[in-house]
Order: structure tokens, then C-alpha cells, then sequence
């Protein structure tokens, strides 16, 4: 990610400064679910003896609203765009973002 050019973005560090309501009900209507916003990877998950096999969109919302390591990281929203998470897939499609956007 370091070889993207982020200085026109916001950056946002959100244990800081958490999300809100209102940010995660968009990313929900961009993404389609909270549970594509999850982090599977969030030490809270063992902490709190969370079976996320178990987990509803509400309990998804609910999570990602009350401890920022519960959402995917990183995430970029674009004007029509959502990117979530660092999977391979993701990046590549991040990368293309910023490449066409460059170019354009």
C-alpha cells in the first residue's frame, strides 16, 4: 500500500477517533452487509469467546460499532467505490482504482 499515492486522501485513524452510525450505514449500503465489513482477525473475537459462526448482520453491526479492531481494515470509499480489507483480490482492485484515477 505504501506505493500508492494517499496524499489527496483523508486518513483516519479509528481508534481514535471511532466510527459512526452514520459512516457504517454507508459502508453497509455500499458493501451490501456488515458482516463483508467484519474482521475475522480482531484479537476481541478470543477476548470476549465470540463464536462468529454464529453472528447476524445486527451482531456484526453491533461489534463493528463498539471496538474499532472488529472492522476490516483498511477501507476506502470512493465516490462510488467501497475497497475493504487487505486480501489479494481487494488490492488489486484498489491498485487499478488508483491507477485509472491517475491516468483519468
Amino acid at each position: 500500500m505504501s506505493v500508492l499515492d494517499l496524499s489527496s486522501w483523508e486518513l483516519r485513524e479509528i481508534k481514535s477517533t471511532p466510527v459512526t452510525i452514520k459512516e457504517l450505514e454507508e459502508m453497509h449500503e455500499r458493501s451490501g452487509s456488515f458482516r463483508a465489513l467484519f474482521s475475522r482477525k480482531s484479537g476481541q473475537i478470543k477476548i470476549r469467546g465470540i463464536d462468529s459462526s454464529s453472528l447476524e448482520e445486527k451482531d456484526y453491526r453491533a461489534l463493528i460499532l463498539d471496538h474499532y479492531s472488529f472492522l476490516k481494515r483498511p477501507v476506502f470509499l470512493t465516490k462510488s467505490d467501497i475497497f475493504i480489507g487487505s486480501d489479494k483480490d481487494n488490492l488489486a482492485r484498489l491498485y487499478e482504482y488508483f491507477d485509472r484515477s491517475q491516468k483519468g
